[in-house]
């Protein structure tokens, strides 16, 4: 089964936050202090985010499941290598690979106190989007401990591209 079977609103809602970002990217480029491009580029990785994690499953519906209700917190430690190559068994390492978009974008934008807001941002969404999937039980997803982690790890490894990028351009 396709991701876009599983989750069929990520299509349409990405598209979307491309474009609004495209829409908005004078006025968002001016209050956070960058480029059009990288607003363009924030909205629509938050939008891959929102789109790929915030949107009911089809089994919601089409059958009104609803989520357990409960977080499983299980797995709060980093992946394993196996673990993060692993795509059949798991999600780690989409999970993983959804928030590197956002991490290069946000470590395109020129040092300001804009930045440092947009990374606290970043990290608090991982929380957020867990904590909403456990509150909203219609969208039939399940809160994680390990998908907060994976997220992070990705947010990490986006920033880290940017900044070794950076390091050898200069």
């Amino acid at each position: 089964m396709q991701f876009a079977d599983v989750v069929p609103w990520f299509l349409s809602v990405a598209l979307l936050f491309a474009v609004v970002g495209v829409a908005a990217r004078r006025p968002a480029a001016q209050a956070l202090a960058v480029s059009p491009a990288i607003a363009t580029a924030l909205v629509a990785s938050m939008g891959l985010v929102v789109a790929a994690t915030l949107t009911p499953l089809r089994h919601a519906l089409e059958s009104g499941a609803v989520g357990s209700g409960r977080c499983d917190l299980t797995r709060l430690r980093l992946p394993s290598l196996e673990e993060l190559m692993s795509f059949e068994a798991n999600d780690i390492g989409l999970n993983v690979l959804l928030f590197v978009p956002l991490g290069v974008t946000i470590g395109l934008a020129p040092r300001s106190r804009q930045k440092i807001v947009l990374v606290v941002v970043a990290v608090a969404t991982p929380v957020v989007v867990e904590a909403t999937q456990l509150l909203v039980p219609a969208l039939a997803r399940g809160c994680e401990s390990a998908d907060v982690i994976d997220n992070l790890l990705g947010l990490g490894l986006g920033l880290a591209i940017t900044t070794v990028v950076r390091h050898f351009q200069a």
